[in-house]
């Protein structure tokens, strides 16, 4: 499994929290509408840098091991339609916060379920067509490379990512997490800098 995957599927986590959520959100509850910004604040800044990242990183390293130019254009054109959708959620999850009435509850409910369908495709997508050239090419030079360029970001943006792509980890993902971040580190950069998850983000998704 590539840290690709493991990124999507802590994405797909959190679609699926967020229409539980909504489903059964207390009408007028600002409480748990902040809570829920929180979280939506989180999941937008995690998309958005993951698909920025795969623009400027990814795809230029897939195209050196054999990802056509044909494929990459697919994947930009759905990025195109998830963005559209995310600001649609967005917009939605902006209403919610400034009045958290029952029809505000419902069209968020819509806007994440619609980003939730094109972003799930994607995912099926991008994993069936290219997931298997990464992994057969790991070792390459060039992958190699777009690992190192991924791996450079701050301590505070590191310890917020990590905490929260494991939160609700498979053991399969948690052991690609384990691969390619050495335990002690990972345990102190989660301790040190994950706290901003712990406290603003997580509570979201307690009970």
């Amino acid at each position: 499994m590539s840290m690709n995957k493991v990124i999507h599927g802590a994405l797909r986590r959190d679609l699926d929290r967020f229409e539980v959520a909504l489903a059964a959100f207390p009408a007028g509850d600002r409480e748990r509408v902040a809570q829920l910004g929180a979280a939506w604040e989180n999941f937008d800044h995690q998309l958005t840098d993951h698909h920025e990242g795969e623009h400027d990183i990814a795809w230029p390293a897939l195209r050196q091991v054999g990802v056509s130019a044909e494929t990459i254009a697919r994947m930009d054109a759905e990025h195109a339609v998830i963005a559209g959708a995310l600001a649609g959620a967005r917009s939605a999850m902006s209403a919610l916060q400034a009045d958290p009435g029952a029809d505000e509850a419902i069209a968020a409910l819509a806007a994440i379920r619609r980003l939730e369908e094109v972003t799930v495709e994607h995912f099926d997508h991008e994993e069936q067509e290219i997931e298997p050239i990464y992994l057969a090419n790991e070792d390459s030079p060039a992958i190699k490379e777009m690992g190192r360029r991924f791996a450079k970001v701050g301590p505070v943006k590191g310890g917020q990512f990590f905490a929260w792509v494991t939160d609700g980890a498979s053991a399969e993902e948690k052991a690609t997490i384990g691969a390619t971040v050495p335990a002690p580190v990972l345990k102190l950069v989660m301790a040190l800098f994950g706290r901003n998850y712990r406290k603003r983000v997580a509570p979201a998704w307690k009970g």
